[in-house]
């Protein structure tokens, strides 16, 4: 499995052009220039940009010529402080991994097929020749209520539209399941020697993601430590959903550390061990609901088990969204963590 340069201690700027209102003073105001500078500060060598269409389409896709300046400004903030960047499209026209009821359609739809390929064909030719430090990621968290079949004839022919304008940057796709790690080994073999295999790793989930009102069945007022025992994992996970078991009944687990950790990315591993293709990691991390020395233990077992297979990765997330690193719930072990980013 190849070593991904430039992109193995990261960070999302999640909630600057997704997930949040889209508006000139959000995007002017929520990161600046100066927090690039931060990012290369704490040693860090990429930042990950989340980008929702509504960004540079309109909803009848006519491009907004403002949005890809946005882009561009951050690609040349990058250069300024020496990082690599990864564009990724977290919504398209007609999918957001934020409503799966409303998002069927785009597996199946041909017009919304060729509306994401030509926005990432217009993403090549607009910042293709910014290959050097700049990487895409096609789809942020196709859902397993979609084959992995559609999904990768979906990708293949994204690939070959930006392939047409950019023989030479790095594309990164991510299998089904949200992008779990155990949706790697669906995604075709690799079209050629710059595919990235990447995942999102959020487990166990009750713990990640404890009291969020956006998982299903999960109690506003649950609270669990990292770590507690498998037994305890597995009886509360099975009790809120059956959704939040399955990464913990790989055989032979003893405990939800670092065995956990092994077990659930070993088939993804070896999948890029096969193909001789990089690893990544695009999006982990723990919300500020869960207890800080909980969090500081889980970013120490899941950033050893990736140092150890030379997985590059960005954490979940630099402010805001529950998650943010910088933001003031997670201040009193922030400068424990930063060294595990």
């Amino acid at each position: 499995m190849r070593i991904w340069k430039g992109y193995q201690h990261g960070i999302n700027f999640g909630g600057w052009f997704s997930q949040k209102e889209h508006t000139e003073k959000h995007y002017q105001t929520f990161i600046t220039e100066a927090d690039f500078a931060t990012v290369a500060r704490w040693g860090l060598d990429h930042v990950r940009i989340p980008v929702d269409y509504e960004l540079v389409e309109s909803e009848g896709g006519i491009l907004k010529e403002d949005g890809f300046r946005w882009i561009k400004q951050c690609i040349l903030w990058c250069r300024k402080y020496d990082l690599h960047m990864i564009l990724n499209l977290h919504k398209t026209a007609g999918y957001s991994f934020a409503d799966e009821s409303d998002s069927g359609e785009f597996f199946t739809n041909l017009a919304l097929q060729a509306r994401f390929i030509s926005l990432w064909q217009e993403f090549a030719k607009r910042f293709g020749n910014d290959s050097d430090i700049v990487a895409f990621e096609l789809l942020n968290e196709a859902a397993d209520m979609h084959t992995a079949k559609d999904w990768n004839q979906i990708a293949a022919n994204a690939i070959a539209a930006i392939r047409s304008v950019a023989p030479d940057v790095f594309i990164l796709a991510g299998g089904i399941h949200y992008n779990g790690a155990d949706g790697v080994t669906l995604l075709d073999a690799p079209a050629d020697s710059r595919i990235v295999y990447s995942f999102h790793c959020y487990d166990p989930i009750i713990f990640t993601h404890q009291t969020a009102q956006w998982i299903k069945g999960m109690p506003k007022n649950f609270h669990i430590a990292y770590p507690d025992t498998l037994a305890n994992y597995r009886r509360w996970s099975a009790a809120f959903s059956k959704e939040y078991i399955g990464s913990l009944l790989h055989e032979g687990l003893t405990d939800v550390e670092t065995s956990f950790f092994e077990a659930n990315l070993s088939a993804a591993i070896s999948a890029a061990e096969k193909y001789d293709v990089p690893l990544y990691c695009s999006e982990y991390g723990v919300i500020h609901q869960a207890d800080l020395e909980s969090t500081l233990h889980w970013y120490q077992t899941i950033s050893a088990v990736f140092e150890k297979h030379h997985i590059g990765r960005a954490a979940w997330t630099y402010k805001e969204m529950d998650f943010g690193l910088t933001d003031a719930e997670a201040f009193p072990v922030m400068q424990k963590v930063l060294p595990l980013l």
